[in-house]
């Protein structure tokens, strides 16, 4: 079975809490605060793969979590970072967060992103410590790691893409050139999964072919199943033309090209812009007057034009020695086809460092990671800790932020899951 989409949960392993300690040591009273930091935590990365083929594991276990960070102790020691969750996916994969935004496009071997971050560890209570405040007797809890549902979609990695209506004999070309063995019988809408194959021209030379089921009219549209076939093609360097010119065929020649082409330009005009070539199948039982039409469908276009029989073999090498060439061309210009959308390799959504204060009815209410994660990390119920968070505010410019808002003295401000009586400093 050939899977390409599948949907999963994955979560940034918890970073380890900061220790409170004091150093006590027989004749050195007073030995200060000695809490280590805590580790960070794993975070889970996707890395594209060779070994790995479709998507199918991914309908088996579908909840992944990197290791945890560990808790700081005393005498400065610090908690082990949580294992990173490195997991292998098909070459081709494409990573979409919850609203379908594109997060990477895994098109090469030993690519990676980060789709969970690890949470950052806490600090113990050592790092706080200054001229002031000599004893502090609070460390930071360690962050939760990222937590999200993300949806990877697979797009073949071929050189060559067969493009057709149904029944125009891909399957059958396919099993013919390659040791691929799709399903083949006489009725429509047999393919119901693409298939790649191997072409080996000589003991050096070869390249992939991947057969792409059927097209109907409405593709792009979703109609049928062409949305999951067209997302194949955009990764194919060449494309291969397969109409049937036989007396039995579902359309002639010019109107299925022409059906083919309306949904490739509809779904992706990049498309158009790939090297194109024609082949007339069915060359065991043609049909005289189909054969003339697709010829000059052929040479309308300035496409070069194979006269072929995937079932007896008649062209078969002929074609396949053209392809051939045209994929070391391609190969040695090194190009590569990359998909419409742009590729991103990067993904922080940490990346809002700042804050904004928003006035709701009875309180004012402070957003940004940046405020709500040290709120977060810290036990407010410590009288130290609460004045620690209170001199990170003023310092961020939240208390200068409040007042500029109209902010009085002792209106509720909600930070997070706390809410704080609004002091200013006067």
């Amino acid at each position: 079975m050939f899977i390409d989409e599948a949907e999963i949960h994955v979560r940034g392993g918890d970073g380890g809490d900061g220790c409170v300690s004091f150093h006590r040591e027989k004749y050195r009273p007073l030995g200060g605060p000695d809490g280590g930091d805590g580790g960070r935590g794993g975070s889970v990365i996707l890395r594209a793969s060779d070994s790995v083929n479709t998507l199918v594991e991914f309908t088996r276990r579908t909840h992944f979590r990197a290791g945890r960070g560990g808790n700081g102790s005393s005498n400065n020691r610090h908690g082990g970072d949580g294992k990173d969750l490195v997991i292998d996916v098909p070459v081709g994969t494409q990573v979409r967060d919850g609203e379908g935004r594109l997060l990477a496009d895994l098109s090469r071997p030993g690519q990676e992103v980060v789709v969970a971050r690890g949470g950052r560890g806490g600090r113990g209570n050592a790092s706080f410590a200054t001229p002031a405040r000599r004893a502090p007797d609070f460390a930071e809890k360690g962050e939760k790691g990222e937590e999200r549902r993300i949806r990877l979609e697979l797009k073949l990695l071929a050189d060559v893409g067969v493009v057709g209506l149904p029944n125009a004999g891909k399957s059958t070309l396919i099993s013919r050139v390659s040791a691929a063995r799709p399903k083949v019988a006489d009725y429509p809408f047999t393919t119901l999964e693409p298939a790649l194959g191997t072409v080996r021209l000589d003991e050096e030379r070869s390249f992939v072919i991947a057969d792409l089921p059927g097209l109907i009219r409405g593709a792009h549209e979703g109609r049928g199943l062409g949305l999951r076939f067209l997302r194949h093609v955009e990764r194919t360097a060449v494309l291969l033309h397969l109409v049937d010119v036989s007396a039995a065929a579902l359309e002639p020649p010019g109107r299925a090209l022409e059906a083919v082409l309306e949904e490739l330009e509809a779904y992706s005009p990049r498309l158009l812009r790939r090297p194109q070539l024609l082949a007339a199948n069915k060359m065991d039982v043609v049909h005289e007057p189909f054969l003339e039409e697709a010829r000059a469908e052929a040479e309308r276009r300035k496409w070069k034009f194979f006269p072929i029989s995937a079932v007896t073999g008649q062209g078969v090498v002929e074609l396949m020695r053209f392809l051939g060439g045209l994929v070391e061309e391609y190969r040695g210009r090194g190009e590569y086809p990359e998909s419409e959308e742009r590729v991103v390799y990067t993904f922080d959504p940490r990346r809002e460092k700042g804050f904004r204060v928003v006035r709701e009815e009875g309180y004012y209410r402070v957003l940004g990671e940046s405020v709500e994660g040290l709120v977060r990390r810290l036990d407010l119920e410590k009288p130290q800790a609460l004045a620690y968070v209170q001199s990170r505010l003023r310092r961020m410019g939240v208390e200068e932020e409040l007042l500029r808002q109209g902010a009085r003295e002792g209106d509720a401000v909600v930070i997070g899951d706390y809410v704080f009586d609004f002091l200013p400093e006067t």
